[in-house]
């Protein structure tokens, strides 16, 4: 029964209607058990022996980085200088791509360049080898 109601004690004879809360408690002890079950599953530790001291690698050579804009038109600039067409940007792009160790690509698109022009852009770096791109001056989009 999910409800009491009260008896002839009541003297101004209205019911008196209360919630029967013992469900309620009983599937919050359920939750904690299950809480208190499951929660020495998380915290075992695998023990690992890890060397005492790290082995010494030969510092990687610094790798050249190139920026590469988009500006508002949709033109590529490659470190500067504005590129003529697609097919002038994919020599670059193949260029870097052949260097060891591949150079950084900075690509920082103008606020009012198309997604079309960027996302075409991505697209050729991409599928000519390139790996190393990210975005920078990312701070002029925020209002």
């Amino acid at each position: 029964m999910s409800m009491a109601v009260s008896g002839p004690a009541n003297s101004s004879g209205h019911d008196i209607v209360e919630m029967n809360t013992t469900p309620l408690i009983d599937v919050m002890l359920v939750l904690l058990v299950m809480l208190i079950i499951t929660i020495p599953l998380q915290t075992h530790a695998v023990k690992l022996d890890l060397p005492a001291r790290p082995p010494a690698f030969p510092p990687l050579p610094p790798s050249d980085v190139v920026d590469l804009e988009i500006d508002f038109d949709g033109t590529p600039i490659w470190n500067g200088m504005s590129v003529r067409d697609w097919m002038q940007l994919d020599g670059y792009l193949l260029n870097a791509a052949a260097k060891v160790p591949q150079p950084e690509v900075h690509l920082r698109p103008n606020r009012l360049a198309k997604y079309d022009a960027v996302a075409r852009t991505l697209a050729h770096a991409q599928r000519l080898g390139l790996t190393k791109i990210g975005f920078v001056g990312n701070e002029q989009y925020i209002e």
